[in-house]
């Protein structure tokens, strides 16, 4: 095994889509697997919006246990890029977490409000279990759930304060967002486009993360500082 570091983390928030794998009610027994957006949450766990009525919401109830895999496909397919399967169990989110959750999620998905309004959908986040990670040749192995991150999250209340110091920064380009912040990197969408900006080590204050926030619209490339 031979993972580089924090690479499953960042594969999580690369892309934007996943497949959920439940238990299915009927045929009992049969893996039954769908495609989902997702977003990463603030453990960078994948969390769901989901109708109560979708059959993968039902499996769930029944059976919370659950696979989800995201991929991120090189220029020669999906078996040269990177693969992360996650087994674990989905549980719906406590009420007191729905809010920072639902902010979060529409900075990745802000298409999903339509959703939220009908009132049918709510948020279901993962327990990590266990995890495969494929990267290529000889970077693969398992890895407990535990190993995705060892360091404390970001407070959504820091996160916004970055995201608006962000924006105030570069004076809100139209082709450039930023969807959200760790400690070991940014989430932006440049020219619709979803892109990693993986720091160079992680960062454990508000001021360092600020600092790590500038060089990156610096190395942007097609943006002037404001």
């Amino acid at each position: 095994m031979n993972i580089p570091s924090q690479a499953p983390l960042h594969l999580l928030h690369r892309v934007s889509e996943g497949t959920l794998a439940t238990h299915s009610r009927e045929p009992r027994g049969f893996p039954y697997p769908t495609a989902l957006p997702f977003a990463p949450t603030a453990r960078h766990v994948p969390m769901l919006l989901i109708s109560h009525l979708a059959e993968h919401t039902r499996n769930l109830h029944a059976d919370a246990r659950a696979g989800f895999l995201v991929a991120h496909a090189a220029e020669g397919g999906v078996l040269d890029g990177q693969r992360l399967t996650m087994l674990g169990s989905f549980a719906p989110a406590r009420p007191e977490e729905t809010g920072e959750l639902a902010q979060r999620y529409l900075r990745y998905h802000p298409d999903s409000a339509r959703y939220l309004e009908l009132g049918d959908f709510s948020f279901w986040v993962m327990s990590v279990e266990r995890m495969r990670y494929i990267g290529g040749f000889g970077a693969m192995g398992w890895l407990a759930g535990e190993e995705l991150d060892s360091l404390p999250p970001l407070c959504a209340a820091d996160e916004s304060s970055l995201c608006e110091y962000f924006d105030a920064y570069t004076g809100q380009p139209e082709n450039l967002h930023l969807l959200g912040v760790d400690r070991y990197g940014c989430d932006l969408l440049l020219t619709g486009t979803r892109n990693r900006f993986t720091f160079d080590y992680p960062k454990l204050t508000n001021e360092d993360l600020k600092a790590a926030l500038i060089d990156c619209f610096e190395r942007q490339g097609d943006f002037s500082v404001r």
